[in-house]
């Protein structure tokens, strides 16, 4: 057990290490331009020289996406269940669906932006626009994919459509759901971005446009950082709540 933590665990920090220990010496041997290709270092300095500039703009960006990834969680968990419930719903909904996500983010961002403004609503509605599909199609597929013979039996032992619901469909999707929640999480990092770049008076996104402008590529490469570390950070809090809302699911998936 123990040394299957270690290589879940050091194997990508190892990785990441010699990644960044051969920009570095990439960056010195062929004496790299900072405004073109800063090293690590210069990134680190750059952080260290403004970090409140940095956790401003962060949390503006954290808001955005927390409020926009619960509202989306919401809407696709709602429209999971009523797709996987009517056939006339999933006939006439869900191809619309999948058109939504062909449109480009920055235009819709755009649109919303001349609806309502420069305030923290748009960036809300963006992240929720990007985060809602996954979650409606896991939650569809999810309560879907259960044992036909089995709701079969318990409909012959008198059980309700709610009792099917509530103690075979649900503990069924919810794998399915947390899946498409942690996709979720890590596309609500760009939604807020994305949002941020067509109209903000905040945000890491709108910090990463003010210092692309300035050719301030140290900056750039550390709002980068910055906006990694929330996509990950957002991924393993979703992951978290998952093995905790359902142990049962690690332990079939040990004996297996």
């Amino acid at each position: 057990m123990a040394d299957r933590t270690w290589v879940r665990v050091g194997a990508p920090v190892a990785f990441g290490l010699l990644v960044i220990v051969g920009w570095q010496l990439g960056t010195v041997v062929f004496d790299a331009d900072t405004r073109i290709l800063p090293s690590p270092m210069d990134v680190l300095r750059a952080m260290a020289r403004d970090p409140a500039l940095l956790a401003r703009n962060a949390w503006t960006t954290i808001v955005e996406m927390v409020v926009g990834f619960v509202l989306g969680v919401a809407v696709g968990l709602a429209l999971g269940v009523a797709l996987a419930y009517s056939r006339l719903i999933k006939t006439s909904i869900y191809p619309w669906l999948v058109v939504s996500q062909t449109v480009p983010v920055p235009a819709i961002a755009a649109v919303l932006v001349i609806w309502f403004g420069f305030s923290i609503l748009p960036k809300v509605l963006v992240v929720a626009l990007i985060t809602f599909f996954p979650v409606a199609v896991s939650t569809a597929d999810g309560l879907t994919a259960v044992d036909p013979d089995l709701v079969r039996l318990l409909r012959a032992f008198g059980a309700s459509k709610s009792t099917i619901f509530r103690e075979v469909r649900i503990p069924a999707a919810l794998p399915h759901v947390f899946t498409g929640m942690k996709v979720a999480a890590a596309f609500a990092v760009l939604g807020a971005v994305f949002g941020e770049w067509v109209g903000a008076r905040g945000g890491l996104g709108y910090l990463l446009l003010l210092q692309n402008r300035a050719v301030n590529t140290d900056v750039v490469f550390a709002v980068i950082f910055v906006l990694s570390l929330l996509g990950v950070g957002f991924f393993g809090l979703v992951a978290l709540i998952q093995r905790l809302a359902i142990p049962w699911y690690y332990v079939e998936r040990k004996e297996h």
